[in-house]
């Protein structure tokens, strides 16, 4: 496996593996160069997110991935292996060899990109072969179509990469992001009627809801004044809606792409729309005010003034130092995971010697019990006898025998 991701396949691109799971299209033994250049669609969920995907994914160029969700987080593993690896400076083997963040980083993203090209072939056949039913047999020329499927560039919009712009940054120095917005009471509906959808909720509540919008968003805002322009690039969801060919060609300006008339497709019908009624209302009687106002002040401050350019050298700070926040955590979760085992067994030892000790008590109170039972019954006993023997020496006794002897003549 370590050679098939790393080694010299991977490098050329499109040399086969051998695999468990069964015969593949014929690939082409050499691949054209494919460009490391990804395309992440980040925004609120319920925002557009899908569909804008499906478009990009028409292009001749692109290829629309299913949601990976794995990225963000293999940026925080790599971050905190590098800094295993670099920990005692020149006895540490990255150190020693002059291994640099931005290499060790890129160089994962660069397999990743060469990986998910060398199997594109797989996933248009995969789709192919839902679309067309279990028992269809794909014919020659349609084999031959998507094995020679030229597309170098993909896309991906896994809705929790709002949050880590800047960790698929190290991955992929070159990607390029599409922030896609849309106001909050709009995503507020749309989430809380989303089980009529997928028959699973997306949110618990209206305060989740404004909460999910309001931390994607601000992320992504913060990415766009960190990195730019020419890096994160905001649309609104409305202007996809209204405006849906202006739109498209404005995002293929961006991403150095030619527009393709077929990318307007997905729009003619609604896709994965959570049919909320119109005369649907957000209940906010349980929500925490100062949330809502918040997501409120936010949501008007986007729509009223424009995405900023130029790059902002304090949101770079920011953005990684929330990055290198995220990587603390992570990073001491096993210590603090200890920590908590070793808590949690201290406090069941002593749980269990008070156990041990109520026992203990609880079986000597039982005995003492039973003893005082017995005692009482003793004394009961004596009591009896004494009454019994200050009977016989009364001399009311005498009397009463004498009447009986008396009365059995």
């Amino acid at each position: 496996m370590g050679r098939c991701l790393f080694g010299g396949a991977a490098a050329s691109g499109m040399g086969r593996c051998n695999q468990p799971d069964g015969p593949r299209l014929d690939r082409p033994v050499e691949m054209e160069d494919g460009i490391n250049k990804p395309i992440f669609v980040v925004g609120s969920p319920r925002s557009g997110t899908s569909v804008l995907t499906l478009c990009l994914g028409k292009h001749p160029n692109i290829i629309a991935l299913e949601e990976s969700g794995w990225m963000g987080d293999l940026a925080i593993d790599l971050a905190i292996h590098y800094q295993t690896g670099t920990a005692r400076g020149d006895y540490s083997l990255l150190s020693s060899m002059d291994v640099t963040k931005a290499e060790f980083f890129s160089l994962f993203g660069q397999n990743i990109n060469d990986l998910i090209l060398r199997h594109r072939v797989d996933l248009d056949r995969r789709r192919w072969q839902h679309a067309a039913g279990p028992s269809a047999v794909m014919g020659p020329k349609t084999k031959s179509q998507l094995t020679l499927n030229p597309k170098a560039r993909w896309v991906d919009a896994t809705p929790e990469y709002s949050m880590h712009i800047c960790g698929l940054r190290k991955l992929f120095p070159q990607a390029l992001f599409i922030h896609i917005f849309r106001d909050v009471t709009s995503v507020v509906r749309s989430m809380l009627h989303f089980h009529h959808v997928s028959g699973q909720s997306l949110v618990t509540d209206v305060q989740e809801a404004y909460r999910y919008w309001l931390r994607t968003v601000a992320n992504c805002l913060l990415a766009e004044q960190a990195y730019g322009s020419n890096v994160v690039f905001r649309i609104r969801h409305s202007d996809l809606a209204d405006a849906p060919e202006a739109t498209l060609q404005s995002i293929f300006r961006f991403l150095g792409e030619p527009f393709a008339p077929e990318c307007l497709e997905p729009l003619k019908q609604r896709i994965n729309s959570s049919n909320v009624p119109a005369d649907f209302e957000i209940d906010v009687c349980e929500t925490d005010p100062s949330l809502v106002e918040q997501a409120t002040q936010l949501c008007r401050r986007v729509e009223e003034s424009p995405q900023p350019l130029e790059a902002s050298l304090g949101a770079i700070e920011a953005i990684e130092a929330a990055f290198d926040k995220r990587v603390e955590f992570v990073a001491t979760l096993p210590r603090e995971y200890r920590r908590t085992q070793e808590l949690i067994a201290g406090l069941q030892q002593v749980i269990a010697e008070l156990q041990k000790e109520n026992q203990q008590i609880t079986t000597r109170v039982e005995r003492l019990a039973a003893e005082v039972k017995k005692k009482r019954t003793i004394i009961q006993h004596l009591r009896g006898q004494r009454q019994r023997r200050k009977w016989r020496r009364s001399p009311w006794r005498v009397i009463t025998d004498i009447c009986k002897v008396e009365s059995q003549k």
